[in-house]
């Protein structure tokens, strides 16, 4: 019987020490993706260059091997304020602290030390992928009309896959999201220090930036995370220079606060907060149905570090 391609099961779970199997399960520790594509044996292939007395191809060894898991997960919170989302884990594993206030609030912001890693056990069909010590890259999109994402680029160490039975998956701890609409995203604002300015908006993302580096040495072999650079991208509608200018910004590096405000109901509120931006000069201008857009570039910044950006749920 040929393995259906739609037949996955994705679990992941936080690592008390990096690289051992803390066993994730179907009922604790499913997750509920989009579009997941894995590369099973990400690498390199070395040529033994051997001096043959007639022309013929050399073989290949392959070195470095990780595995490599892309994919979405709908950005949407818990439900309940204080309790962590079910995709909390894989946030945690791209340098990100979770904080949480009991009944109040679930925060995610940047970290430098300490970071966490997750194992993932990814099934397809009865072929199960083992993923052990892994660390990687988010991107958060908001693209109105459409649903909210955390798109994930996720590397870990390589095990060989064996055959082993699927865990049943229990996903009912992911929410249904809210699509991104001036109901539902009720605040987009730039503040020059002038006041903030609600601004039209068509997409706003912001990229972590995680350097993620595979380290594979004798005695050591781990997935490291040794950089990072934030950016972000806002399309909005253009507005008269004397209500925010762009342009000054630029020149004069004159830091803004950006928030942007996604849900209305308790326990559905996601508030993302760049406390201090950049604002990148301004290359071009769009054309959207005859309105005049601009795509602002965006660079969070840090105070007093590791502050560039808040993720709230609340």
């Amino acid at each position: 019987m040929p393995i259906k391609w739609k037949s996955k099961v994705i679990l992941a779970k936080i690592e008390s020490a990096y690289g051992t199997d803390p066993t994730p399960t179907g009922a604790a520790n499913a997750m509920l993706m989009t579009g997941a594509e894995l590369s099973p044996m990400e690498g390199e292939d070395v040529s033994r260059d051997l001096e043959f007395p007639y022309l013929a191809a050399q073989g290949m060894i392959p070195v470095g091997l990780r595995v490599r898991l892309r994919g979405r997960v709908e950005l949407a919170p818990s439900g309940a304020a204080g309790t962590a989302p079910a995709w909390g884990p894989l946030l945690r594993a791209c340098g990100v602290a979770e904080t949480i206030s009991a009944g109040v609030s679930v925060t995610y912001e940047p970290i430098t030390d300490a970071m966490e890693s997750v194992a993932i056990y990814f099934w397809i069909g009865n072929t199960q992928h083992k993923i052990l010590g892994v660390r990687g890259d988010a991107t958060l999109r908001f693209t109105a009309q459409g649903l909210p994402y955390t798109e994930f680029d996720l590397t870990g160490l390589y095990a060989e896959p064996a055959e082993a039975a699927q865990a049943t998956p229990t996903l009912t701890a992911f929410q249904k999201p809210l699509v991104v609409t001036d109901a539902n995203t009720p605040t987009f604002t730039v503040d020059d220090g002038g006041g903030a300015v609600s601004l039209v908006m068509r997409e706003f993302q912001m990229a972590l930036g995680n350097q993620v580096e595979p380290r594979l040495l004798v005695g050591s072999e781990s997935i490291i995370i040794p950089e990072r650079a934030e950016a972000a991208t806002a399309r909005v509608e253009a507005v008269p220079v004397s209500t925010l200018n762009p342009y000054a910004l630029a020149s004069a590096q004159t830091p803004v606060e950006v928030v942007l405000v996604h849900g209305t109901a308790a326990g559905k509120i996601a508030t993302l907060t760049i406390p201090t931006a950049q604002v990148k000069r301004l290359t071009g201008f769009e054309n959207q149905q005859n309105v005049l857009e601009w795509p602002l570039g965006l660079i969070p910044l840090p105070t007093d570090g590791n502050d560039q950006w808040s993720l709230a749920l609340t």
